[in-house]
């Protein structure tokens, strides 16, 4: 017998099964929707992979041998597990999948973000148990080897291949500080503002010795008056609550605090007025049903966010 087994169509197990079943190439080939001269090419097919006494023609058809017969069970018994991983996937329901759900976001939009989020997947997916983490040094690491679901980050930060990514959301990009902040209230432009204490979110997004905002004070001959760097966004509210501190960031950070304002991006920022947000999941997950509705589920809820104040 010449095995060629890694080289067998698993199409090929198809046609074996209804061939022994009908034991006529004429009734196989109305049964599998193709021709009976692709029946017969298929036939000669299994015959170099497993003999050819496997059918011997007949008046009214062919007679598959005992082997025929045997592989025929065996493949048979080969794609059930093939047709329950299809019949799992096409039968995935979000109303009854009960399993956890582990999504991982950059802190600052974990903070923003997280809680309307949680409402949406949690309407979408009732019976499910969710983990919303912050991004942290290992949660690349944690994708990869399948322990998160799903990613959402700033698209700045630099991915593998192995994970898909798309585009979920701009944000814009304002000033924001206490309200009737004795300068920017006058004035938002660099020459008039570099010397006012700044506030920054800690983000791992941040690539090179400076982050892009600090490129923008360097290249015109300034030193961001740096006060004070958290994760916390709490912290940074107080910060800018109580003090002439200013931040870069969005309109979403303002709304949280009645005692905060949003004040214009000045004019050298301008290339940086919007931020891009990106989601992301193993390349090997695009097909499983439950990563796409997390998809379609988060990029919806981006598409209805609003940003409070534009300029």
């Amino acid at each position: 017998m010449n095995n060629k087994l890694d080289e067998l169509d698993l199409n090929l197990l198809k046609l074996l099964k209804v061939v022994v079943a009908t034991r006529n190439t004429s009734i196989a080939s109305e049964k599998l929707g193709i021709s009976q001269t692709s029946v017969s090419r298929g036939i000669a097919k299994l015959r170099e992979a497993f003999g050819d006494q496997l059918f011997i023609r007949k008046a009214h058809g062919v007679e598959p041998s005992e082997l025929a017969e045997q592989l025929a069970q065996a493949a048979d018994n080969m794609l059930v597990p093939f047709n329950d991983v299809l019949m799992a996937y096409q039968a995935f329901d979000a109303n009854e999948y009960e399993g956890e759900i582990v999504i991982c976001l950059e802190l600052s939009l974990l903070e923003i973000f997280g809680k309307e989020l949680f409402i949406t997947l949690r309407q979408a997916l009732p019976k499910a148990s969710f983990r919303l983490l912050n991004w942290q040094e290992s949660s690349l690491r944690a994708i990869l080897d399948k322990q998160i679901n799903y990613m959402v980050h700033y698209s700045l930060l630099p991915l593998p291949q192995d994970i898909y990514s798309h585009h979920l959301v701009d944000i814009e990009v304002c000033l924001v500080a206490r309200k009737n902040h004795p300068v920017l209230s006058q004035t938002t432009e660099l020459e008039d503002i570099h010397h006012l204490p700044l506030v920054k979110s800690v983000s791992d997004s941040v690539i090179g010795k400076h982050d892009v905002l600090d490129e923008i004070f360097i290249e015109n001959g300034y030193q961001p008056n740096l006060q004070l760097a958290t994760h916390s966004v709490p912290v940074l509210l107080e910060a800018l609550r109580h003090s002439d501190a200013y931040k870069f960031s969005s309109s979403h950070i303002a709304v949280q605090d009645e005692e905060l304002a949003c004040y214009p991006l000045p004019k050298k920022f301008n290339r940086y007025r919007k931020v891009s947000v990106s989601g992301g999941y193993l390349q090997a997950k695009r097909d499983d049903p439950l990563n796409q509705y997390l998809h379609q589920v988060i990029q919806g809820y981006f598409n209805s966010v609003n940003q409070p104040i534009q300029y």
